[in-house]
């Protein structure tokens, strides 16, 4: 039996894409598992053959008795890492998150085997442990992430080229870089350029406001500029039928979901060139431009929204590549988990 902690994801109010990737997982791996929620659940009924399975980031002084567990468990223990971002970005990082990041880190050493969500997040951990000086006998593995998030089936290549819409998805924050993407967008529209470009996702409390000021701002200009904080899922998905492409330009991500979802759904994606990106947009779908780098976004957004023969290469690309499955994640968590 593999028991699940969703200690932090029953409690969660907010979508993120950790506490997504812990509810699709659950989703596909179910009747191998079992939930348990630290504090409630009393480890000393597994057995040796059993498995402890952590998706989620954990506080390891907060969780009374967790620590004394992972040095002496009743049973095997795996985890799920998702990115060392607090630590490579503390700047634009919650301020606990920082703080939290490095004995979370620390503590994934005492697990049996820790799967990475990238091959990027992988080393990442790595470098992490060999720069503590730990000779962790920890295994780690990179776990592929699902496309099919909502379990909709996978779109076929559109023969019309959609309306110039543009949807950004994310939670809003200088991380995403949505401020850079409307610089561009600015640029474009006094250039003459004709598109809507819409922004999609909560705001960051610590970080986010001042990019929504900014945005509230250039909409009395530009119209055509739509911020939806609390759309729902319905309403996104209406977003993502219209548009002809999704953008992310993003300066850090552990894998990048927005990225495989657009390509579900058939949608070419236009992204920042990160290598944790590029790990899953060289097998196309995707035009990745260099990150912050404003004439090559606007060249690159220009295209995109006019030439249609690209527009179509890309969609089909999409549409016809191979792509994990959550079903797939699934399986390679139980055949690691054998």
């Amino acid at each position: 039996m593999i028991f699940f902690d969703v200690t932090k994801s029953t409690k969660s109010r907010h979508a993120s894409g950790l506490m997504r990737v812990n509810r699709r997982l659950r989703d596909e791996l179910g009747d191998a598992i079992q939930l348990v929620e630290w504090g409630k659940w009393d480890p000393s009924s597994v057995t040796k053959e059993d498995w402890y399975f952590c998706t989620e980031i954990f506080d390891i002084e907060k969780r009374v008795g967790f620590a004394e567990f992972l040095q002496n468990p009743a049973c095997r223990t795996a985890a799920m890492f998702p990115d060392a971002i607090p630590l490579k970005f503390p700047e634009i990082t919650w301020p606990h998150s920082v703080a939290r990041h490095p004995s979370y880190m620390h503590a994934l050493s005492y697990f049996d085997h820790v799967f990475g969500i990238s091959e990027e997040v992988e080393n990442d951990l790595l470098g992490f442990w060999k720069w503590q000086g730990n000779r962790s006998s920890t295994s780690t593995s990179v776990l592929p992430l699902g496309a099919d998030f909502d379990g909709s089936k996978r779109s076929t290549a559109r023969a019309v080229p959609p309306d110039p819409i543009l949807v950004c998805v994310g939670i809003v924050e200088p991380r995403k870089n949505q401020s850079f993407l409307l610089e561009v967008a600015e640029s474009l529209w006094e250039r003459g350029v004709k598109f809507e470009l819409h922004i999609v996702g909560r705001v960051n409390p610590h970080f986010g406001r001042t990019v929504v000021e900014r945005i509230s701002s250039m909409q009395k200009r530009f119209p055509q500029l739509q911020f939806h904080e609390a759309a729902s899922d319905d309403v996104f998905s209406i977003l993502l039928e219209r548009a002809r492409a999704v953008v992310f330009p993003t300066i850090a991500e552990g894998c990048g979901l927005p990225v495989l979802e657009a390509l579900w759904r058939g949608l070419p994606c236009v992204c920042s060139d990160l290598p944790v990106l590029l790990e899953n947009t060289q097998a196309g779908g995707c035009l990745c431009l260099e990150t912050n780098n404003r004439s090559e976004w606007e060249t690159g957004l220009t295209q995109i929204l006019a030439e249609d023969k690209m527009w179509r290469d890309l969609a089909n690309q999409a549409a016809t590549r191979e792509l994990t499955t959550w079903a797939d994640s699934a399986a390679e968590v139980r055949r690691q988990l054998s």
